[in-house]
């Protein structure tokens, strides 16, 4: 396992060759500490774990790593399915102002084509991330003031790997001198 800042785990996430709808994530509060964690699988791409702070409101640090190389059954039961409440995804901006004009046209279309015909939430949301060329998106158990308990049982399941995080991003938080975080 190979500890890295958060960003280059996005980094990773974005340029894996995957069927971008089949991501699902799961996250929250940190346990122990000031942050957050949150947990990323894919069945082909294997399962990232993410820890964050915000060091101020504009700032954004932490620590993540892959922790295993494959989403296997055990695993991915504790990470949402397809038709869970929440969505997340990974966005990439537009290359250049033609790429912007056409990922703008292409939305416009879909917006369009849902407005006429009948559709769900998730069909509408699956179709924009399409249309905006995702490189991953898919469902999420998030809980903003708390943790979810699956992100507990994914914790047990990677403890090696959370007390490593963990001990980096305190590291990082100390350096900031951030404390109790921002809040």
């Amino acid at each position: 396992m190979r500890i890295r800042e958060w960003k280059d785990i996005v980094e990773d996430v974005v340029e894996r060759d995957t069927d971008p709808d089949d991501w699902r994530a799961v996250g929250g509060t940190r346990s122990g500490g000031v942050g957050e964690d949150l947990y990323l699988g894919h069945p082909s791409a294997g399962v990232y774990l993410l820890k964050t702070y915000a060091k101020n409101p504009y700032e954004v640090k932490g620590v993540g790593a892959r922790v295993a190389r494959s989403l296997d059954d055990e695993i991915g039961s504790f990470l949402p399915e397809k038709d869970s409440g929440g969505r997340f995804a990974v966005q990439n901006p537009p290359e250049d102002e033609g790429d912007a004009e056409q990922k703008a046209k292409h939305l416009e279309e879909v917006v369009k084509a849902h407005a006429d015909a009948p559709t769900t939430p998730n069909d509408f949301f699956d179709d924009v991330m399409d249309a905006l060329d995702s490189p991953a998106f898919g469902p999420i158990d998030y809980d903003q003031y708390g943790r979810p308990a699956p992100a507990d049982e994914l914790s047990e399941q990677f403890e090696e790997a959370e007390d490593l995080l963990n001990s980096e991003l305190d590291d990082l938080i100390d350096e900031d001198s951030v404390g109790r975080g921002f809040q």
